[in-house]
Formats: C-alpha cells, sequence, structure tokens
C-alpha cells in the first residue's frame, strides 16, 4: 500500500532571512509512504498529517533541510512498517515568480530501522 498525503498546508516560522523569522509563511507538504499492510496494521492518514502540521509549526525551522531530515526521523519512528517515504516541502509564496522545494526519498528495508 502507499499513502499519500497532498499538498498539506501549515502557517510556520521557517527559513533564514530575518522576515521568515519574524512573520509566518505557507509551506505545502507532499508525502508518499509504502507500507506492508497485513493484520490490520495500517497507518492512519490524519494523525501523519496531524503529527507533520505540528512539528512543522513547533520547532520553527531554518533550512528546509533540517525539517525534513526531522521529519523522516519521526515519521518512521512512529510507523516503522514503511518500507518507503517521500517527503517534499514546498514554499509556494517566497519567490513571485516560482514555487520552491526539497524533496528526498529514502527506502527502508524491514531490519534496518
Amino acid at each position: 500500500m502507499t499513502i499519500h498525503i497532498e499538498s498539506l498546508q501549515v502557517d510556520t516560522i521557517i527559513g533564514l532571512l530575518d522576515f521568515e523569522r519574524e512573520q509566518e509563511q505557507r509551506v505545502s507538504i507532499d508525502l508518499e509512504a509504502t507500507y506492508n499492510y497485513e493484520n490490520q496494521c495500517f497507518i492512519n492518514y490524519a494523525d501523519l498529517a496531524t503529527m507533520i502540521t505540528e512539528q512543522i509549526r513547533e520547532k520553527r525551522y531554518e533550512l528546509l533541510e533540517e525539517a525534513l531530515l526531522d521529519l523522516r526521523s519521526d515519521i518512521v519512528t512512529i510507523y516503522p512498517m514503511i518500507e518507503k517515504l517521500k517527503l517534499k516541502i514546498s514554499k509556494p509564496d517566497i519567490l513571485k515568480n516560482c514555487i520552491v522545494g526539497l524533496s528526498q526519498t529514502w527506502i527502508f528495508s524491514p531490519s534496518a530501522q
């Protein structure tokens, strides 16, 4: 199974620039998580979306890289059945003529976690 969370919108403090540390901006988060569904062991997408939202808001990251790696760590700790995880964090409003973001995909073997 693959769970998809697309365009999760969060207003938060994120970034290095002075104005980014003072005023919230919108980020958009996309997630794909592949896992083996068996014995009623599933990922609750509402809980996952809430966890991501709370973490992004509370931690006030300076770098998208830090946010991405921190989210990855927490997600696979809470959901060890994940075999493949793709995360993308975008800043749709920071530049006038484009959307910028960062993404990474990780593949886990069941015993590697």
